[in-house]
Parts: C-alpha cells; structure tokens; sequence
C-alpha cells in the first residue's frame, strides 16, 4: 500500500511551534493522503509527553487524527511509532514485556492500542474510521525499506546535545551497547533515561525538561548561530568554554563528541550516529527512514556519501512539524530543517520520495502566535 510518513510533530508543545494543531497548517498533509495514500505512519515524538500531562495528551493529536482518519477512510491505517519525547506511549508496554519473561525485542513488534493502555486506546478512537496500531522500535514499510524514529543514534553521535552525554555515561558504566546489538541493549541505555525526564515533566508546573530544552536551544544560537554575528566576544568566549567541556568530555570515557555545533557538525554527527545503529542491530534493507533530528534529506546538495549507512542503506529522514526559527534563520523555506516535510513511499519498488508540504509557506505563516507561546 502507498504510505506516507511523517515525524516530529510535537503535538501539544508548550512553544505553540507544533504546526498541526492549525487547521490551516494540517490541511496540505491532509490533501497529500488522499492522493492515493492508505497509510499514514507517525514516526514518533507525535506527542510532547515531556510537556504535555498524559491525562491530557490525546486532545492535541484529536483533530489531526479524525482528518487522517477520514482522509484515510475504511481500510486505511495510521500507525503510531514512540520517539524519546512520547516514549511514555509504549513505556507501560515495554514494562509489561520485561515481566512476562526473556522475550527479545526484535526490529518490529506490533502493539494493539488495548496493550498500549488508555491513551492509545483514546488516540485509535480518534482516527476511526482509519484503524490505529503501534509499533516499536521500528516497522518494515516495504520488504526493502526499514523505518524507525532515532532515538537510538543518541548513543553514537558526535553531537554533545544532553541526551548524547546522558546516554553515553549509561553506556560508559552502566550498560555498554555490544557491536552485534539488539533493539534491548539501546533501551537498556535510553529507557531510564527517558522515564525519568518523563517523571520531572509529569511532576512539574512549567517543566524542568522543559526549560533544558530551552537552555540548548539558547546555547546553540550563542556559541553556532545568530550570537556569534551579534555578539562575536560573547560568542568565542562560549566557544572557548565548550571546548575545554568536550576535552573534559572524552578524556572521562563519555565520548567521543565533537567540538563543534555547525550545521554540517550537526548532520554529520546524526548520520554516523544512525548508521551505527543500522550496522548494530543487522538491519538489511535498502533504505532506512528515521526522525529525531528535524533536518530532513537528503536534498539536492547533500553528499550523497554522507546518507548511506555502512551496511550500504540509503538513509532518508523524514524531517520535522515544528517551527524552529534558530535553525532557519537565515536560510528560509531552503533550510533543511524548515518544517513540513513527509515521505512518500509507494508499492511499485521506487525508492522513499521526500515531499515538502509547507514548502510554499512564509516563515510568519509558521510562527507561533503570540498567545500560544505561554
């Protein structure tokens, strides 16, 4: 069946920079599902669990659901895969599997919404009259095409973001990732992680994770970005800072990360990061989509060196559903992080095909309203 996927949306994000919660801004991926398509795959972080309550998460993804799922109509499907931000959706599945007995997580594994628990249950109620269903940690589109968030490239990449350090100490002392891995020995790394950042937002009136996310994002434009051109003494004093970190960083075994928060340090660090989870976990398809990082591609520009995974996997990533004005300041709608992309993926052997749905749109047609910024 034709498919059609997305990732990163974010919904419920407390920036309002979740573009889907717009009906106008939802309308370009809605007309793209009827041409043709009969399956919609969110590829994880679809919810802002880190920000958003779980009692109150299902109402941002309803209206973006009973559109896909008239869209889809009788017959169609969305599935549902969990990223690091929504990695709550399936954290009670994944629990539940841990008690049942020493069942290897494979590359797929399919999960009913009733098995996922009651906000699955309320997220399939939506699409209808499209049938929900979950997968984790990734889904097999086609014989020959591999899909997954990301989430697990944390581990491997050179980019010093939190959630590389964070996981690296995990792996340095607590539970190293084999060179011949399964899909267990990432969640072994990442799950605690995750459950615990989730436990601060859950317990938390603004969010301490929150605010960290906020904190990075501050960060990169101060030491990679606009605060270099604004205030370049202020900016290669950070700079200077962040080296001597990352020295610290990879003298101490949690490494190795890269001096360096440049767009193409950026892309570089997540594709090795990714292509050393398909080696890891044997995955044999031609092409692997993923998420997780925002930046889609590969775009015309790109090396295509740079987008195959060492097994040989043409990697594709699906971009992102979020406005992030840091990233595509200066560039425009030609950043490869300007939000609103989707790949298709049709049945008659072509290769996974990158669509810009919002490609067209004006950076203030995307940006936040000012109430929604909270």
């Amino acid at each position: 069946m034709a498919t059609l996927v997305v990732s990163d949306l974010h919904l419920g994000a407390s920036s309002g920079a979740d573009l889907l919660r717009r009906p106008e801004l939802r309308a370009p991926l809605i007309a793209a599902l009827r041409d043709g398509i009969r399956r919609l795959v969110i590829l994880g972080d679809g919810l802002e669990l880190r920000e958003v309550p779980v009692r109150n998460a299902a109402a941002h993804a309803e209206a973006l659901l009973a559109e896909a799922g008239a869209a889809l109509g009788p017959g169609g499907e969305i599935v549902l895969l969990a990223g690091n931000h929504d990695h709550g959706l399936l954290a009670g599945w994944l629990e539940t599997r841990l008690h049942q007995g020493p069942h290897e997580l494979g590359l797929e594994q399919a999960v009913e919404p009733a098995e996922a628990g009651p906000l699955a249950e309320a997220l399939a109620a939506a699409a209808a009259p499209a049938a929900l269903r979950l997968s984790y940690p990734g889904i097999w589109l086609r014989e020959d095409v591999y899909a997954l968030h990301g989430h697990y490239l944390d581990v491997h990449t050179t980019v010093p973001t939190f959630e590389r350090l964070a996981a690296g100490a995990m792996e340095r002392w607590v539970a190293p990732v084999r060179a011949h891995a399964t899909p267990d020995d990432y969640e072994a790394v990442l799950a605690p992680l995750y459950a615990w950042m989730h436990a601060l937002a859950q317990r938390s009136a603004d969010g301490v994770v929150r605010a960290g996310a906020r904190s990075s994002a501050r960060a990169w434009v101060a030491v990679a970005g606009e605060g270099r051109r604004r205030r370049p003494l202020r900016a290669a004093a950070l700079g200077a800072g962040f080296k001597v970190a990352v020295r610290a960083i990879n003298a101490a075994g949690v490494g190795p990360v890269r001096p360096e928060l440049s767009g193409p340090a950026l892309r570089q660090g997540s594709l090795h990061g990714i292509g050393e989870v398909v080696r890891r976990l044997d995955v044999g398809a031609a092409h692997v989509i993923f998420g997780h990082t925002h930046r889609s591609g590969p775009w015309p520009g790109d090396a295509a060196a740079e987008w195959e995974a060492p097994t040989g996997a043409r990697l594709v990533n699906a971009g992102c559903w979020v406005y992030q004005p840091h990233f595509v300041a200066t560039a425009g709608s030609a950043s490869p992080y300007w939000p609103g992309t989707a790949v298709r993926l049709d049945d008659d052997g072509s290769p996974p095909r990158l669509l810009r749905l919002l490609g067209d749109r004006r950076p203030e047609d995307l940006a936040p309203a000012r109430a929604a910024r909270g």
